[in-house]
């Protein structure tokens, strides 16, 4: 175990100089067996300057894992193209399937830039990007899954032409977003193009293997092209609110005696559709409007998108939802989506 500077106390964060034999078919629940905790681990490629990878920011996320696993296999005892740093990140919730555990923060709002205050977790994440920022980087690779239905998609944080060119090769759907604040692609966008794999929901064998070529490709990939995209190539969308229920509103999804918010059972089916003015997102009791909408900069929003009418929660303007869930502890630890705006590239 490493110690912070200045004599703070101890990290959280463990080093390797190699990944454990068994690592390559180690599930996500048994990887504390083989790993302390959050572990930041170098391996050597042909090209010294590394693709940074993050897995497991969200413990019951675990299709990174798996591709990584996928891509050491199949390379066996050859040498990676190019290095690959590969942080390993809460396998405390991993080992128990769940996003974070009730002690903890979540992991990707706790980078540099995060609106949470000091804690090991925000010191362990500035220790990764000091260290990483003393090497020379390539690009970074944050994988995810999503817990509700969602097509395959790639985010970022910024829009350098680097990261969306890399987005793109993802998926053809790419979301550009700024809150919440403290993620992971957002403080590597300062030392390299930083990308987000949405892969689906866990399980998903399409998903693990589209993260794990695209992992390959980046290792073989010699220059990130710096052109901007074209429309023919990108369906580009700004996240333009950030939606929540806030902890005093009772809610749960489908017909319930004691809930001021009842949600369509079946709400994530309206991910990635742009919807019309007046679509219902469920059934309120009372007047007040039950969620609350926050702009990019943080302003209020919920007039602007949403009004209760005929005891229906609608919305005010055509929008389209992303990461929808029907999970009501996720909706409760995260939000309960983003609402997108489309990017006209012209």
């Amino acid at each position: 175990m490493v110690r912070l500077n200045g004599g703070r106390g101890v990290s959280l964060l463990h080093h390797l100089d190699r990944l454990p034999p068994a690592f390559a078919r180690t599930p996500a629940r048994r990887l504390h067996e083989l790993l302390p905790g959050p572990t930041l681990v170098h391996l050597p490629g042909e090209r010294p300057a590394a693709l940074f990878v993050s897995i497991l920011q969200h413990g019951n996320e675990v299709t990174g894992l798996e591709a990584v696993q996928q891509l050491l296999r199949d390379h066996g005892e050859r040498p990676l193209p190019r290095a690959m740093s590969l942080f390993i990140a809460n396998v405390e919730a991993a080992s128990a399937g769940r996003r974070r555990l009730e002690h903890q923060p979540d992991y990707n709002r706790c980078w540099p830039g995060t609106e949470h205050p000091e804690s090991p977790e925000t010191a362990m994440m500035r220790q990764v990007v000091d260290e990483m920022r003393r090497r020379p980087l390539f690009a970074s690779v944050d994988i995810h899954n999503t817990t509700g239905d969602n097509p395959h998609h790639a985010a970022v944080n910024t829009l350098d032409h680097a990261a969306l060119d890399l987005a793109r090769r993802f998926a053809r759907t790419v979301v550009y977003f700024t809150r919440p604040r403290g993620a992971q692609a957002r403080a590597f966008a300062e030392l390299c193009p930083a990308v987000i794999l949405e892969c689906g929901r866990v399980g998903n064998a399409d998903g693990r293997a589209r993260a794990s070529e695209f992992l390959e490709y980046c290792l073989d990939l010699e220059s990130v092209p710096d052109a901007p995209p074209r429309a023919a190539d990108i369906d580009l969308f700004e996240s333009v609110a950030l939606v929540h229920v806030p902890q005093a509103v009772r809610f749960r999804f489908g017909p319930g005696a004691h809930a001021e918010l009842m949600l369509d059972a079946e709400l994530d089916r309206f991910n990635f559709h742009e919807l019309p003015a007046g679509t219902s997102f469920g059934h309120v009791r009372g007047a007040g409007c039950p969620v609350r909408a926050v702009a990019p900069d943080g302003a209020e929003a919920t007039d602007r998108f949403f009004r209760v009418e005929d005891g229906q929660l609608r919305l005010r303007r055509p929008v389209m939802p992303s990461l929808l869930t029907r999970d009501p502890r996720i909706v409760r630890q995260d939000c309960l989506c983003h609402l997108l705006e489309r990017i006209d590239l012209a």
